[in-house]
């Protein structure tokens, strides 16, 4: 594939910068309470639930692949997908077919690294500024989904089973990501595996908000409006699109080629 194919492949997928990662935790907290919204006030159930938003995925993700370049609200509209299907999918495997939080998580811990190590098997990188074909963003979609459910079960299982409650999970995860930045400044630890450990841990710091947010008081939650708290954070994802640079990333060969 040639320089400008490159390009055109990789302008789908967006720079990781600050703006990044904070319209990525909203979206992880949309996606827990919206999938709240459907299961539980909706009370469509886990499975009907999982159904709608894994056809929702699909189609999304088929859009973002066949996209000739990046769209940011294309882009981000399948996160919040991936990440909505994640809470509806870890809830049934967790709850409706009694995997429990412990099972459930090291089921998608298994599922996430046999995707990234067949992506570094085929082609030899698991980086996601070398995403420049359709074959590596069906990897890199497929890694996302299995790492946003992953997020929604450890967050689950760290407020209920770990004892910490919605906000002391919260807590948690945001001084794994307090570690994590630090390690991406003062250390030469791998920028790759830093990424995925990030993206990893900003889904059950989105989960253990969303939950704070809409669960009853007597569990530790704050029982606001599930659709009400919807509306107000996919409001500010819109609005961040607006207001912070989107950039998309670039692919090594074609930086070195500018």
């Amino acid at each position: 594939m040639d320089d400008a194919l490159k390009r055109e492949a990789l302008s789908k997928v967006p720079e990781v910068t600050l703006a990044f990662w904070i319209i990525k935790i909203a979206a992880t907290t949309l996606g827990e309470t919206g999938g709240d919204s459907v299961t539980m006030t909706l009370n469509w159930g886990y499975l009907d639930g999982t159904a709608i938003f894994v056809g929702l995925l699909l189609a999304l993700v088929a859009a973002q692949i066949f996209a000739k370049r990046f769209h940011p609200l294309l882009y981000w509209a399948t996160i919040v997908a991936s990440t909505t299907f994640g809470t509806t999918m870890a809830d049934f495997a967790d709850r409706s077919l009694g995997i429990g939080y412990t099972g459930g998580s090291t089921l998608l811990f298994c599922c996430l690294i046999v995707v990234l190590g067949l992506w570094y098997w085929s082609e030899g990188t698991i980086a996601v500024n070398t995403v420049s074909s359709p074959k590596v963003e069906a990897f890199y979609w497929a890694a996302i989904t299995f790492s946003q459910t992953l997020g929604t079960a450890l967050g689950d299982w760290m407020a209920d089973t770990g004892g910490l409650g919605y906000g002391g999970g919260a807590v948690v995860f945001a001084a794994g990501l307090a570690v994590i930045a630090g390690l991406y400044f003062w250390s030469s630890v791998s920028r790759v595996l830093l990424f995925w450990a990030a993206f990893i841990l900003t889904r059950p710091l989105g989960a253990t908000v969303g939950d704070f947010l809409d669960k009853p008081k007597n569990v530790g939650g704050l029982a606001l409006s599930r659709p009400l708290a919807s509306a107000v954070i996919a409001a500010f994802i819109i609005l961040c699109l607006f207001l912070l640079p989107q950039r998309a990333g670039r692919h090594p060969t074609a930086a070195s080629a500018a």
